[in-house]
Formats: C-alpha cells, sequence, structure tokens
C-alpha cells in the first residue's frame, strides 16, 4: 500500500457521524491518512452539536462541510484508497455504496442527530457516537498500513468491524 491513504467516509446526511470521523481519521492518522466525508443526500451544514464536540475534544472544525459525494465522483477528485459507510443498519437507514476499487466497509454507528429528549440527552449521545466511532478509527490507525497489501488490508479493515 502507499505512505499515504485516501479515506473517504460516507453516510447518508454527512453532518454529523461521518464528518466526526473525517475529523478524526484526520487528526489520528498522524499524516499518513488523508480523510474526506460527504453524503447521498447531505444536509447542507453540520450538525452544531457535532462542530460542538469536535470542539470540546480539541478537534479542528474549519473547512468541515456537508457535501455530497458527487464532490468525490469527479475525474479530478482524490483516488480513493478506502471507503467507509457510518450510517447505522439497525435504524434502516439507506447507506450510500462506493462504487470502483477502493477497500469498502461499513462501520455502522448509531445517528446521533435521532435521539429525541432534552439538550443534555442529544449531547450525551453525541459524545457516546464520537467516543465509538473514535475507538474504531485508533484501532485502524494503529495498524502499520503501509507495510501491507490491498489483500491484507482489506482483511485488517474487515477485522475491525468484528470490534
Amino acid at each position: 500500500m502507499a505512505q499515504h491513504l485516501n479515506v473517504l467516509v460516507l453516510c447518508t446526511g454527512n453532518s454529523a457521524r461521518s464528518i466526526m470521523a473525517e475529523a478524526l481519521f484526520n487528526r489520528l492518522g498522524g499524516g499518513r491518512i488523508r480523510a474526506y466525508s460527504a453524503g447521498s443526500h447531505p444536509k447542507g451544514a453540520v450538525d452544531l452539536r457535532t462542530l460542538r464536540e469536535l470542539r470540546r475534544r480539541g478537534l479542528a472544525v474549519d473547512g468541515l462541510t456537508s457535501k455530497s459525494w458527487d464532490t468525490f465522483a469527479t475525474p479530478d477528485a482524490p483516488r480513493m484508497d478506502l471507503v467507509v459507510t457510518v450510517c447505522d443498519g439497525a435504524a434502516a437507514e439507506a447507506c450510500p455504496v462506493w462504487p470502483g476499487a477502493p477497500i469498502r466497509v461499513h462501520w455502522g454507528f448509531a445517528d446521533p442527530a435521532a435521539i429525541a429528549g432534552d439538550e443534555r440527552t442529544k449531547q450525551d449521545a453525541f459524545a457516546r457516537t464520537f467516543e465509538a466511532i473514535e475507538a474504531r478509527i485508533g484501532s485502524f490507525c494503529r495498524l502499520r498500513f503501509e507495510l501491507m497489501d490491498r489483500e491484507a488490508l482489506r482483511r485488517a479493515v474487515e477485522a475491525l468491524t468484528s470490534d
């Protein structure tokens, strides 16, 4: 594999989970990963609770936007090595599928924006989702993927799915 991985994180609305994952991949990847996020039906704005949680955890929010996956389907878009969907299949969401050659994996996380309740309950849901995504991406970033061929990386990524 290359010394640098391009990762695209997809979700339906691209306003919470995929945005968190983009920020976490970029930070925890330590320059070995360049992450992007997009949605099949983007909301057009990042959820304010997502931004609040990222800032609270010390992650930069500059440049994080809710955008269509079409942005990454153009000929001049970065070539993706890994595409991760983060929609929660249990919530019956329509998870986007990315065509082409990248390794694809589904890491489902509950949608914190779908939680009902008072503001504290909602922000707690964002915190729990952040922590779950951080744990999975942390495990990924500890891989020595630069020493793996494509098949070894695919197997390693799939093994993380069962964590």
